[in-house]
């Protein structure tokens, strides 16, 4: 793993427009004061919206099976069956 590059707090003051299309396009960096290193600037991960086929079919075959019966199970001990009586005192 490549070490990410060190900028210095008064480049990232001035040249913030610059770094950030860095940052933007998938560069981080380490940035520093007076020496030493203060914080990391990274790109936030972005979630992906759309699946490919293939690849959701993939991941499809190597998932667990579900037993309905448990999944049934889980679902009753989680909700309570029996409504409330609005006109019990």
């Amino acid at each position: 793993m490549a070490a990410q590059p060190e900028i210095t707090q008064r480049d990232l003051r001035t040249k913030s427009k610059e770094i950030m299309d860095a940052v933007q396009s998938g560069q981080s960096f380490t940035v520093t004061r007076d020496g030493h290193e203060i914080g990391e600037l990274v790109p936030l991960r972005r979630r992906r919206r759309f699946v490919p086929r293939a690849e959701f079919a993939a991941m499809s075959r190597t998932a667990p099976d579900i037993s309905p019966a448990a999944f049934r199970a889980d679902q009753d001990a989680a909700v309570e069956q029996e409504p409330d009586d609005p006109y019990a005192r």
